[in-house]
């Protein structure tokens, strides 16, 4: 249903070391390069950061954030780690969240400008 997303972000180069980082620990690796955009992706950018000079932080309760698919907890984990090495913040720590349907496993981060982005998988054990 969605081919790709973009965030705003204040700083490119601050940016796009945060992202490289914390995507890595999914299977991204940064795949077009622009002047004032980059995409990270698999085999095509799916996951695009902007240049937004002058933006303000995300406010808290946007309400806005981006999930990614994990194919394991480990990966979760990595994200998480990964995301507050790279400057990060802690949203929620990698763990086992309350769910009516499924076993949800997740993370979540802040980028530096406040982009909210999660990591899940689904595991069966």
């Amino acid at each position: 249903m969605i081919d790709h997303i973009s965030v705003g972000v204040s700083d490119l180069d601050r940016a796009a070391k945060f992202y490289e980082a914390t995507l890595a620990a999914l299977g991204l690796s940064r795949l077009v390069t622009r002047p004032r955009t980059i995409g990270f992706g698999k085999t095509y950018p799916e996951f695009w950061i902007n240049l937004r000079e002058g933006m303000a932080r995300v406010a808290p309760e946007s309400g806005v954030h981006i999930c990614l698919r994990a194919k394991t907890t480990s990966e979760v984990d990595a994200f998480h780690a990964a995301a507050l090495s790279a400057g990060g913040a802690s949203d929620g720590s990698p763990g086992v969240r309350p769910h009516d349907r499924v076993r949800y496993y997740a993370a979540f981060v802040l980028d530096p400008d406040g982009n909210r982005i999660e990591a899940v998988t689904f595991p069966q054990e």
